[in-house]
C-alpha cells in the first residue's frame, strides 16, 4: 500500500533499486545530490544534474520536463553517502513561471522497478520559491528510509546548494542552468497537457523487467493522449475561461483570430475563438471491432480524444511519439540493468581467490553471461511486441493524415485545395530511433509557430556516416527552407500568411525559384545591406505596433489597411549583409516576433557567425534547429532520447510543390 507522506514524515524502503517519478505540469529541472551523514555535499561530483546526468547509483534526466523519472540504486552509492536528496527547480532565463506558487503543486512518487508506488508526496505551500528539496532518501542504522522535505528557496538552485554546504554552489548552479538551456533548445516542444488527463506519471508504462527483478515485462498499450486544448475551465462547461495575457514566448491560442477583437471596457483583449470548446474533448468513436481475447487491438486512424478528426489524429501521433520514447527507455533501462548485474557478478567471481582457478570460476562466469543474455532477450521481446503494435498503428495513421500533417508524397496533396481555416499543426519532418528504424513519427508543431526555425547549413556528417560539403549543404538547407515555407503557405487560408525573403548575396536564387516563379512571395527576395535594413526595419516596426496595441488594449489604433496576416521572414546566408544594428533587430524579431505574428526562419551556418561572439548564442537557443540531412540532434520532451530527424522534402522529379504553390497564388489573387 502506498504511503502518502506529509512534510517531515518518513517511510521505510525495502528495495534498493528504485524510481522517483515527478509530475509538475510545467517544465522543471530535476537534480539528485549525494550527502554524507551530516547532509554535506562534498563537491560537484556528488551531484547528478542535466549537465552530468549519471553519478554512482544515480541517473537523472538530461533536460527540463513536466514529467521526470530518476533512477536510484542505493546499493551502488558510495559507502560515505548517507543521504540522497531530490532537488527540483524552475528553469531560469526562459518565459515560463519563475515561482512554484504560480504552478500546480509538484507530485513526487518513489516506486519499485515494477511500477508499484512505495511512497508519494505532493509538495504544497510553496509561493515565491523557485527551487525546492522535494524529498530525501537517508540511511539510518543500516536501513534506508524516505522523508518528505518540501524545503523551498526563493534564491533558486544557487541558494539551495549553498544551504547544502556545497562550496562551489553558484558555479554549479550556473552550469546546470546552461545545460538546461541547451536541452530546451534541442527539445521538441510537447503540446500542453489537459487537466482532465490527471497525473501522467501514474499512468506511464513500467520498465521492462525480468522475473528475477520482481516484475513482468510491460504489456503494450496506448499511453493516454494529450489534447492540445486546455481542460475544463474552473467555471465548468459553458463558462468563460480566464484570459491569459499574450507575451513573448507565450503559447498562442491555436484558434485565435488573426485580427484582435474589440477590447471590453477596461479589460484585456479576447483572443479566444468564438467557437472554441472549453470542456474536455469527447473520446474517439468506436470505429474498430473489439479484439479477440489474447490478441492486441487492431489500430484505427483517429483513435484518440478530440473534437475533430484533425485533433484526434494530432493526439494520436503525439501518443505514438510518447509510447515509442517510453518503451525504448524501458528497454534501454533493462539492458543497462542486465549489464550492471553481469559486471557485479563477474567482479564477485574475480574477487574470490578460490574461483580464479579450476572450473568453478569458468562456470560462474558462464552463468553470469547466460543470465545477462536471458534478461536482454526478455527486454527485447517486450520491445518487439510494443514496436509491432506501433508499426501497425503507423501504417494506418500515415495514409489518413490531412495535407498539413502528411508527407509530400502522400496522395492527400493530389486533392489539395486552399483551406478555409488554419490547421492545428504542421509537419516539419520525421523522427525515429535506432531501436525502431522503420517506425517514422511525424514531427508535428503547433500553429502559429511558437519558435523560429533554424535550418543549419553547416557542413556536417549525417546519421548514416556520409559527409556533405558546405556548398551542397547550403543548397540543401535552402531547399529545405523553401519546402517548409511552401507548406506553411499551403495550410493557411488565402491572404493569412505572408513570406519575405532576405538573400543578401543572391546565393539562394535557384532553390527560391518555386516561390519566386509562382508569385507567392510578398515581394522579390531583397539583396544587399540596404535591402536587409529595409525589411528588418518594417518587420520590427510591425512587431512594435501590434505589441503596443495588444498591451495597451487599443486594437482599433492600428493603421488602416494594416496587414494582420502571419509573417514569415526567411534569412539566407547569415551573417552576410548584416551589421550590428541588423543583428540586434534579428534577435528582437526572434524573441518578440512569434507572440505578435512575425516568425523567423534562419538558413545559416553557426560557425560563420562566430565573429559576433556570444552575442548570438541566445538567438540560436531560441530557434528550433533543423537539418537538411538526417541528423540525431533533437530530443523528446519526456525521456530525452536523441532522435534522428529527417526533413520533409519534395520527392525528386515531383511537381507537387509547383501545383500547390500555383493554387496558393491564384487564391491570393482572388482574395486581394
Amino acid at each position: 500500500m502506498t504511503a502518502e507522506l506529509v512534510r517531515g514524515q518518513n517511510h521505510p524502503l525495502s528495495q534498493a533499486r528504485l524510481e522517483i517519478r515527478i509530475s509538475a505540469g510545467t517544465p522543471i529541472v530535476a537534480v539528485a545530490a549525494l550527502g554524507d551523514e551530516n547532509g554535506r555535499i562534498h563537491g560537484a561530483e556528488w551531484v547528478a544534474h542535466p549537465g552530468a546526468p549519471t553519478q554512482p547509483g544515480l541517473e537523472v534526466p538530461r533536460q527540463a520536463a513536466a514529467d521526470h523519472r530518476l533512477a536510484v540504486d542505493l546499493d551502488a552509492v558510495p559507502e560515505a553517502v548517507h543521504r540522497v536528496s531530490v532537488l527540483l527547480a524552475l528553469p531560469v532565463g526562459g518565459t515560463g513561471p519563475v515561482r512554484f506558487g504560480a504552478v500546480a503543486a509538484p507530485f513526487v512518487a518513489v516506486t519499485g522497478l515494477d511500477g508499484g508506488e512505495v511512497a508519494s508526496y505532493t509538495i504544497t505551500g510553496l509561493e515565491a520559491e523557485s527551487a525546492v528539496v522535494a524529498l530525501e532518501l537517508y540511511r539510518r542504522q543500516g536501513a534506508w528510509k524516505v522523508r518528505a522535505v518540501g524545503q523551498g528557496y526563493a534564491g533558486g538552485l544557487a541558494e539551495l546548494l549553498t544551504d547544502q554546504q556545497l562550496s562551489q554552489a553558484h558555479q554549479l548552479a550556473g552550469s546546470i542552468n546552461d545545460a538546461v538551456s541547451q536541452g530546451l533548445a534541442r527539445s521538441v516542444q510537447a503540446p500542453p497537457q489537459r487537466t482532465a488527463d490527471g497525473d501522467r506519471s501514474r499512468q506511464a508504462a513500467a520498465p521492462a523487467l525480468g522475473p528475477d527483478q520482481g516484475g513482468t515485462a510491460p504489456q503494450p498499450g496506448p499511453v493516454p493522449p494529450v489534447s492540445p486544448y486546455g481542460g475544463q475551465t474552473p467555471g465548468g462547461p459553458g463558462q468563460p475561461a480566464p484570459q491569459q495575457p499574450s507575451y513573448p514566448g507565450s503559447t498562442p491560442d491555436p484558434d485565435a483570430v488573426t485580427q484582435p477583437s474589440a477590447p471590453t471596457a477596461g479589460g484585456p483583449i479576447d483572443y479566444s475563438h468564438p467557437r472554441r470548446q472549453n470542456a474536455a474533448p469527447p473520446p474517439p468513436p468506436p470505429t474498430a471491432p473489439p479484439a479477440a481475447p489474447g490478441q492486441p487491438a487492431q489500430p484505427v486512424a483517429g483513435d484518440a480524444t478530440g473534437w475533430s478528426m484533425e485533433e484526434r489524429l494530432y493526439n494520436q501521433v503525439w501518443g505514438m511519439f510518447e509510447d515509442l520514447a517510453r518503451t525504448t527507455a524501458a528497454y534501454r533501462s533493462a539492458v543497462d540493468f542486465a549489464e550492471s548485474r553481469m559486471d557485479k557478478e563477474l567482479e564477485q567471481v574475480l574477487s574470490d581467490p578460490r574461483s580464479r582457478i579450476g572450473g568453478q570460476g569458468d562456470a560462474a562466469r558462464e552463468a553470469a553471461r547466460a543470465r545477462h543474455t536471458q534478461l536482454v532477450a526478455q527486454a527485447r521481446e517486450a520491445l518487439d511486441r510494443d514496436l509491432a503494435q506501433l508499426a501497425a498503428e503507423a501504417d494506418v495513421v500515415e495514409p489518413a493524415l490531412p495535407p498539413a500533417y502528411a508527407r509530400w508524397d502522400n496522395p492527400a496533396w493530389h486533392g489539395y485545395r486552399v483551406p478555409m481555416e488554419i490547421p492545428m499543426a504542421l509537419r516539419l519532418g520525421d523522427l525515429h530511433l535506432p531501436e525502431a528504424d522503420r517506425i517514422r513519427i511525424p514531427m508535428l508543431v503547433r500553429l502559429p509557430l511558437e519558435r523560429g526555425l533554424w535550418i543549419d547549413s553547416g557542413a556536417a556528417g549525417s546519421s548514416d556516416g556520409s559527409f556533405t560539403d558546405s556548398h551542397t549543404m547550403s543548397r540543401l538547407a535552402m531547399e529545405t527552407a523553401v519546402a517548409h515555407a511552401a507548406r506553411l503557405l499551403a495550410v493557411y487560408p488565402a491572404g493569412e500568411f505572408t513570406v519575405h525573403v532576405i538573400d543578401p548575396a543572391g546565393s539562394g536564387a535557384q532553390p527560391l525559384a518555386p516561390l519566386v516563379q509562382t508569385g507567392v512571395l510578398a515581394a522579390p527576395p531583397v539583396l544587399g545591406a540596404a535591402g536587409v535594413a529595409d525589411v528588418l526595419g518594417r518587420l520590427t516596426q510591425r512587431v512594435d505596433l501590434v505589441q503596443m496595441a495588444v498591451r495597451g488594449g487599443a486594437a482599433d489604433s492600428l493603421p488602416p489597411g494594416f496587414d494582420t496576416s502571419q509573417q514569415l521572414l526567411i534569412v539566407n546566408d547569415f551573417p552576410h549583409g548584416f551589421d550590428d544594428r541588423a543583428v540586434n533587430q534579428l534577435r528582437y524579431l526572434a524573441d518578440e516576433g512569434p507572440a505578435f505574428g512575425v516568425h523567423l526562419m534562419m538558413v545559416a551556418d553557426r560557425e560563420q557567425s562566430s565573429g559576433y561572439g556570444p552575442l548570438l548564442d541566445p538567438l540560436w537557443r531560441s530557434l528550433l534547429r533543423l537539418t537538411p540531412v538526417a541528423d540525431d540532434h533533437l530530443a523528446d520532451p519526456w525521456v530525452g532520447h536523441a532522435w534522428t530527424y529527417e526533413p520533409s522534402l519534395v520527392p525528386p522529379g515531383s511537381q507537387v510543390l509547383q501545383r500547390v504553390l500555383s493554387q496558393v497564388a491564384t487564391a491570393r489573387t482572388k482574395y486581394t
